[in-house]
C-alpha cells in the first residue's frame, strides 16, 4: 500500500506539472461550461450505414473522459455515460497551440472535441478533432485499465472510481433508478398517491428494530431516525388523504452489515383502504413482475447459477404448512410454549427462553425452511406474537393476517391485513412493552398518538413493504447489497 500511495504522489506531481503548463499557455484547465451536440451513442446510431473509409462534412461537439491515448494523442478514445468515441488529433485539422495542449492530456482527463465525423479504413466511426477543449485536468491516475478496480473495499469506499472503470456497476446503479420509477409508475397509474412522512420520529415504531438515537438541540429532547414510516402512513389514512398512499422513503435500522443488510436502506411502503392483505399478494407480484419486465425485457431472472421464474401467480403456503413440508413437524399441533421451544431447538433453530410458541415456529422457519424458497413464495399467517401490527386470523387467533415474501431465498416484502381495532392495536402493544422488560431491545415502543388516531377510525386496509435494495440485487445479479446502493455504510479506514 505504501509503494501504491508513493506512485500515486509521482504521477500526482507530473501531472501538476503539465496543470501548470496548460495554464502557462493561458488554457483554464477548469472551465465553466462546454457545448455539446452528441453522445456517443447516438453517433453510433446516426451513422450506422456510413461506409467503410467515408467522410461527412457533418461537425460535431462530444464530451467525456479520456480512456485510451495511442501515439502521443493521435488516437484518444473519448467515453461518456453512453459509450465510446474515437477522436483523431492531427496537424492538419489542429493548430499548433492545439497539439501542443493534446500533449499534455493524460488518461482520466475531461475534454470536449469538436470536429468532423468520419469512419476510418478499418470501420472506426471517429472524429477529426477541429477543437480540443480541456474541461477538467485529473490529478490521479486511473486503475490500470484491464485489472480496473481489484479492491472490492475501495470499489464502495471510492464509488466514483468504481463507476468511472466499471460499465457493470454503472448499469446496476441506472437499473435500480429504472427499478424505483417503474414501481413510482405502476402505483400512480393505479390512483396512489405518493406521500412524504418523517424520517425524525419521537417515538420509533412501525416495525421491530434498534433504532439510530439523535438530539435536536433547540427543543432539548431526543429523537430516533425512522426505522419504518408505517404508523405516519397510517395516520394519514385516518385522515382520508387518500384511500391508497405510499412511500418509496429511507429507513435506519441499527444493526449490523451483511450481504444482505446496510444500516440505511429504501423500501416501498403502500396502504390501500378497504382490501386485506390478499389483495397485497396481487399488488407486489404486479409490481415486482412489472419492475423486471422494465430491466429485464421478460419475467425470468438469472442470480448466479440460479434461474428464477416471476411470472405469477406466486405459491402462497403458511408458514406452519412449509415447516411442515421439510421436517414433518406440525406446530399448529403443538400447544405449549415449552414444547414449542423445545422442538425448534431440536430443528437448529435459534430460540431464546423468553420465546412464546410464535417465536418458536419462526425459529423453526428460519432455520429449515427459509433458504429453500428459491422461486417466488408468499409466506402466509405468520404468528401473531412476531406480528404486532397484523390483524388476527380468522381462523386461528395465534397467527395473522399477514405474509411475508421470499425469493432466492431473502425476505423481498412484508405485508399485513392491517389492525384499525384501537383496542386491539393497545393490547398488542402492551404485549410488545412487556417483552422489551424482558429484554428485547428490538421490541416495539408504545405509540400513544397512534393509538388515538385509531380510537377516530381507520378503514379496514391492506399494507406492503417492499424491500428495494434486495429487488434490486435480485434483478441484477448482485451478491451484495453493497453493490446496488451507491454509497454503502463502510467502516473508517483506520
Amino acid at each position: 500500500m505504501a509503494d501504491e500511495r508513493e506512485d500515486d504522489n509521482l504521477f500526482r506531481t507530473a501531472r501538476i506539472e503539465k496543470l501548470k503548463a496548460i495554464r502557462a499557455m493561458g488554457v483554464d484547465p477548469y472551465p465553466y461550461s462546454f457545448q455539446r451536440s452528441a453522445e456517443a451513442k447516438d453517433l453510433e446510431t446516426r451513422y450506422a450505414d456510413l461506409a467503410v473509409g467515408a467522410m461527412t462534412e457533418d461537425q460535431v461537439a462530444v464530451a467525456g473522459r479520456v480512456r485510451a491515448n495511442r501515439n502521443s494523442g493521435m488516437f484518444i478514445d473519448l467515453h461518456d455515460t453512453t459509450g465510446k468515441i474515437q477522436i483523431f488529433n492531427h496537424k492538419d485539422f489542429l493548430s499548433p497551440e492545439q497539439i501542443a495542449l493534446v500533449k499534455l492530456l493524460d488518461l482520466g482527463d475531461l475534454i470536449g472535441v469538436e470536429g468532423i465525423v468520419r469512419r476510418t479504413p478499418r470501420g472506426e466511426l471517429t472524429i477529426n478533432a477541429g477543437k480540443v477543449t480541456i474541461l477538467a485536468k485529473a490529478l490521479l491516475p486511473l486503475p490500470e485499465k484491464y485489472h480496473g478496480l481489484a479492491d472490492v473495499e475501495l470499489r464502495y469506499r471510492q464509488r466514483y472510481l468504481d463507476l468511472i472503470m466499471s460499465e457493470e456497476s454503472r448499469e446496476t446503479l441506472r437499473r435500480r433508478s429504472r427499478i424505483v420509477a417503474t414501481i413510482r409508475r405502476e402505483l400512480i397509474g393505479q390512483g396512489f398517491l405518493e406521500v412524504e412522512t418523517p424520517m425524525l420520529h419521537s417515538i420509533p415504531g412501525g416495525a421491530s428494530a434498534k433504532p439510530f438515537v439523535t438530539h435536536h438541540n433547540a427543543l432539548d429532547m431526543q429523537l430516533y431516525l425512522r426505522i419504518a414510516p408505517e404508523l405516519h402512513l397510517k395516520r394519514l389514512l385516518v385522515g382520508g388523504l387518500s384511500e391508497k398512499l405510499f412511500e418509496i422513503n429511507r429507513n435506519f435500522r441499527n444493526e449490523g452489515l451483511s450481504p444482505r443488510h446496510n444500516p440505511e436502506f429504501t423500501s416501498l411502503e403502500l396502504y390501500q383502504a378497504f382490501v386485506d392483505y390478499h389483495a397485497m399478494m396481487d399488488l407486489a407480484e404486479g409490481l415486482i413482475i412489472a419492475a423486471a419486465q422494465e430491466v429485464l425485457g421478460g419475467t425470468e431472472a438469472k442470480f448466479g447459477d440460479k434461474m428464477i421464474q416471476l411470472a405469477g401467480p406466486w405459491k402462497r403456503a403458511t408458514m406452519a404448512e412449509l415447516v411442515q413440508e421439510q421436517t414433518g413437524v406440525d406446530f399448529l399441533a403443538i400447544t405449549d410454549d415449552a414444547e414449542a421451544r423445545a422442538t425448534a431447538r431440536k430443528l437448529g433453530g435459534d430460540c431464546p427462553n423468553t420465546a412464546g410458541w410464535g417465536r418458536a415456529l419462526e425459529a423453526a422457519f428460519a432455520a429449515k425452511v427459509e433458504h429453500t424458497l428459491i422461486q417466488p413464495t408468499h409466506v402466509t399467517a405468520l404468528p401473531r406474537e412476531i406480528s404486532p401490527l397484523a390483524k388476527a386470523d380468522r381462523h386461528d387467533p395465534r397467527l395473522t393476517e399477514r405474509f411475508e415474501t421470499y425469493v432466492n431465498g431473502w425476505e423481498i416484502a412484508n405485508a399485513f391485513s392491517e389492525i384499525n381495532d384501537p383496542l386491539d392495536q393497545m393490547d398488542r402493544f402492551d404485549a410488545q412493552m412487556q417483552e422489551r422488560e424482558k429484554g428485547d431491545e428490538e421490541a416495539q415502543h408504545l405509540d400513544a398518538d397512534f393509538v388515538t388516531s385509531l380510537e377516530y377510525g381507520m378503514p379496514p386496509a391492506g399494507g406492503l413493504g417492499i424491500g428495494i435494495d434486495r429487488l434490486v440485487m435480485l434483478l441484477t445479479d448482485s451478491p451484495s447489497i453493497r453493490d446496488v446502493i451507491a454509497f454503502p455504510t463502510m467502516r473508517p479506514k483506520a
